[in-house]
């Protein structure tokens, strides 16, 4: 199982009156997360952007266990499990400093056009990265 690991210290932006990262924030988090998987592949979005490709996330499924605090420094592991010709679905895990498990999380990607937002192959368009997520891929 290929990950990777991201370290994020939690802002006070990110968090509310009470001290609590304010739940969309993981989200930002998990992009952060992915974007670090892909350059540790040696990947890019910008790359992908450049050929007129986007990779929107069409799914999302967190499953909050512990609230991370500010001042916290949270981790986030991030992989994939399965990828197909149009999709990605990441698995991702975000813990506090003390290893406890605050939030499981699922996202799935999909590749478009950037003009007419229809699917695009992968597997066809870019060839390398199918190739590199199909050989790391958990299924």
């Amino acid at each position: 199982m290929f990950r990777v690991e991201t370290e994020i210290e939690v802002r006070y932006a990110e968090t509310d009156q009470m001290g609590v990262v304010y739940h969309a924030n993981y989200l930002v988090w998990l992009e952060i997360g992915r974007t670090k998987f892909l350059e540790a592949l040696g990947l890019n979005y910008g790359e992908m952007e450049k050929m007129g490709v986007l990779a929107p996330m069409v799914e999302a499924n967190l499953k909050y266990k512990k609230p991370a605090k500010y001042g916290d420094v949270v981790t986030v592991k991030t992989g994939v499990k399965k990828t197909s010709a149009f999709k990605t679905v990441y698995v991702s895990e975000i813990r506090n400093q003390d290893g406890a498990l605050c939030i499981i999380a699922v996202c799935t990607v999909v590749t478009v056009d950037a003009k007419t937002f229809k699917l695009k192959s992968i597997k066809k368009d870019f060839p390398e990265w199918y190739q590199k997520y199909s050989e790391i891929a958990d299924e």
